[in-house]
């Protein structure tokens, strides 16, 4: 049947002799194009070759000693610098100043200072993080002289840090929480014992809740703010607590009232700190925020007998914080964050429906009455000038008729 196609056999020769000339013209170009893929993938596939440092620093309880006395280990842990964040990263990347052996000589005298100068390393790769950290309260601290606040590498160990664990639904788990919490404690210890105390710890440390916060999520990963007595963060704090205590998804598995940012705000302490805050943001206001009845780091559940602001004696104790004349009954105007409602607070709720029905009635009453009244004057001084006018012309005609006699 093919041969068929072929008018002489000079055509047939010339087919079979090309043949495996356009058969390997086709697999040549298919083995350059595998090539061309594989070596543009080569680069994210391939790692870089760490050997020759770790030769050295992977052996176990290196040490130097700096001229201030203080010991630096030196030592890298295969494992973990494998599994972590930056096995991908050449060591050269960071220790840019390191080509090869021997090592450049230590001029850095304490374990402090030697630390600060990768601290600009770090910008290289994270440049987004660099620019949040230029207004945190860290940075601020660091620029006003003290050399102790904490820098990339206190809170981050570049030889060991690990991706973070994650949900299912890509939030944080559990563990990480912790861990920002112990990262943290590391300067801020007597903070972070009570924090662990509170009802936030205790959901973080003992009941591994994924709803309550750590440190980060109330003060920032890079862009930390506070503390607690600059004003502006004073001002905002309300909005903090709202991003939780308003999202009902997570407080209606506890039974609390998503309430709390509307009622602060409808009474006469939130509506002052509001109006600070847009007005004038730096001025210091001595109205109460969120942590000024609550607590800061030492938050209580509300049916705490010790701290509880359920206990209505603990309740009494934090109002005379402000009001020391306030008696035993003070507390009792106090609606605990709930709008009042046929189940909550029935009496206020009912009284405030009668003034709802009440007061547009009177009002709507005094209108209509008032309205009557004007319409009533109007149309009467209107007529009354009509009545008047239709006299004046018949008097004024009347006259005319008698002047006009002899």
């Amino acid at each position: 049947m093919v041969l068929k196609r072929f008018q002489s056999s000079k055509q047939l020769v010339m087919f079979l002799i090309s043949l495996p000339i356009l058969v390997g013209i086709i697999l040549l170009f298919a083995s350059t194009q595998t090539v061309s893929a594989n070596s543009k993938e080569a680069p994210s596939a391939q790692l870089p070759d760490n050997t020759q440092c770790l030769l050295c620093h992977d052996q176990p309880d290196q040490t130097m000693t700096l001229q201030s006395g203080e010991v630096l280990s030196i030592t890298v842990d295969p494992q973990h610098y494998g599994d972590g964040i930056h096995s991908t990263v050449s060591c050269q990347a960071c220790h840019t100043n390191i080509s090869g052996y021997p090592h450049p000589e230590i001029v850095a005298e304490s374990a402090r200072e030697y630390r600060l100068q990768y601290q600009g390393v770090c910008e290289m790769c994270h440049g987004v993080q660099a620019e949040e950290l230029m207004d945190s309260a860290h940075t601020k601290m660091f620029e006003a002289g003290n050399l102790n606040t904490p820098i990339c590498a206190d809170c981050h160990n570049a030889h060991a840090d690990q991706p973070f664990e994650r949900t299912e639904d890509g939030a944080l788990a559990h563990t990480e929480h912790a861990e920002i919490a112990n990262t943290c404690a590391r300067c801020h210890n007597t903070i972070f014992e009570q924090y662990a105390e509170s009802v936030h710890g205790s959901g973080v440390f003992v009941e591994k809740n994924l709803d309550v916060p750590s440190c980060t999520d109330c003060h920032g990963v890079h862009t930390i703010t506070g503390p607690s007595g600059e004003s502006s963060f004073r001002l905002t704090s309300p909005n903090i607590c709202a991003k939780c205590h308003t999202d009902e998804t997570i407080m209606d598995k506890y039974g609390i009232s998503t309430d709390v940012m509307n009622t602060y705000i409808a009474d006469f302490h939130g509506t002052t700190v509001t109006l600070f805050e847009k007005i004038d943001p730096d001025q210091e206001t001595n109205m109460p925020v969120c942590y000024d009845c609550h607590g800061i780091h030492d938050i209580r559940r509300a049916d705490d007998p010790e701290k509880g602001l359920q206990v209505k004696e603990n309740l009494l104790g934090t109002c005379q914080r402000c009001h020391p004349d306030a008696t035993t009954n003070f507390p009792d105007s106090w609606l605990s964050h709930y709008i009042p409602s046929p189940e909550k607070h029935a009496l206020v709720y009912y009284v405030d429906l009668v003034y709802r029905i009440l007061i547009p009635v009177v009002l709507g009453g005094m209108a209509l009455l008032i309205l009557t009244d004007i319409y009533r004057k109007v149309f009467r001084k209107g007529k009354h000038k009509a009545g008047s006018g239709s006299t004046a012309t018949q008097t004024g005609s009347a006259q005319t008729d008698h002047s006009d006699q002899p």
